[in-house]
């Protein structure tokens, strides 16, 4: 027992020698590592598998409605969309660089006129010039400026998603389709013009991109979330601005009054409970 014992504390010995003399540097002494902000290693979000969603055939669709809302960010349980470190317009446009997923022309929201290279990336560097006369000789001067994209200036977002009744499954269900950052544009003098999409994204191309990412969870550090927990668990706030319709009109579009339009995305969503509850006999 005695020689097992010795034998196991010499191998350990050498295996430790060994592994220092392999990490030695020129200079002749060992790297040090990187600390890191924790006494474990987290990874396990990078390892995680996206379920695919079940196959839905068209004969088995019984109804459907199409849904835009909006995700105001100011609010307090949208907080977690403006994450300092990494706002999610960010993780959008990143993932975009870096070919993961492809961004579309805010023109229509049917994601038919993808974006170039070049036109993605002027929506983080902007060219602009600016003016200033020559106090001497009061000759005018013109320097090209270069203006970066601010996270901070995108304050909503905007999504289109499905709800659809499955007879296969007898189920009532909701799918995302699309998820778009909506900026507010001005002119020359800082008169406010519009406020729309910056552009869209395909949510189903984009799952397994923000499966990747994690997101603080304020009830417990150690089980954070991920972006696609975020949609999929619906963990945001966010209200109707349109529902599919013949003249394809949005509510701010029939009615003028704020008030009046919450109501009547109050009153859409009742409607979309209420399909689906009369649908059975208790």
């Amino acid at each position: 027992m005695k020689k097992i014992t010795c034998l196991a504390l010499i191998m350990g010995s050498l295996l430790s020698v060994a592994y220092a003399q392999n990490n030695l540097t020129e200079s002749g002494n060992t790297p040090q590592q990187t600390p890191r902000d924790n006494f474990y290693n987290r990874y396990l979000h990078k390892e995680k598998k996206v379920i695919d969603h079940d196959f839905i055939h068209e004969k088995d669709v019984f109804w459907e409605k199409r849904i835009w809302r909006l995700i105001d960010i100011r609010e307090k349980r949208n907080h977690i969309f403006m994450n300092p470190i990494q706002p999610f317009v960010m993780v959008l446009i990143n993932s975009a660089i870096n070919g993961d997923v492809t961004l579309y022309h805010a023109l229509d929201d049917a994601f038919s006129n993808a974006m170039t290279d070049e036109e993605r990336n002027s929506i983080l560097y902007k060219k602009d010039t600016i003016c200033t006369f020559d106090p001497e000789d009061f000759s005018e001067i013109c320097v090209p400026v270069i203006n970066e994209f601010n996270p901070e200036d995108v304050q909503q977002f905007r999504l289109k998603e499905v709800y659809y009744f499955d007879e296969e499954t007898s189920t009532m269900d909701v799918r995302i389709l699309g998820v778009a950052p909506i900026i507010e544009r001005y002119d020359e003098n800082g008169n406010f013009l519009n406020s729309g999409p910056l552009f869209w994204a395909y949510y189903p191309e984009l799952r397994k991109v923000l499966s990747k990412v994690e997101v603080k969870n304020d009830f417990n550090d150690a089980a954070h979330f991920t972006w696609e927990d975020i949609f999929e668990a619906r963990l945001f706030s966010s209200y109707i601005i349109k529902s599919s319709n013949i003249l394809d009109k949005r509510l701010k579009d029939s009615y003028s009054s704020p008030m009046a339009i919450l109501l009547e995305a109050e009153q859409i969503q009742n409607k979309l409970f209420y399909f689906e509850h009369d649908l059975w006999t208790y």
